[in-house]
């Protein structure tokens, strides 16, 4: 997804970028202040959160947008 947001490692620190962006949107020093941040971007912006492990490799997807599911309860 275009607009997705993801939290990466950026050397002892962590980051907040758009998928396709060239530049952190924020760059923190824990996962959590990331985390907290990012969530919010996310809600404001209907998009996908992607947080990645120390690794890089994603952990966690979380849908703040339009689910393309149709569930009805």
């Amino acid at each position: 997804m275009q607009n997705s947001i993801h939290i990466t490692p950026k050397g002892d620190d962590w980051q907040i970028k758009r998928a396709g962006g060239q530049k952190a949107s924020k760059v923190c020093t824990t996962q959590r202040e990331c985390i907290n941040i990012a969530k919010e971007m996310a809600k404001k912006s209907h998009s996908e959160l992607y947080i990645h492990n120390q690794e890089g490799q994603i952990r966690v997807k979380s849908s703040y947008g339009n689910d393309p599911r149709n569930i009805k309860g």
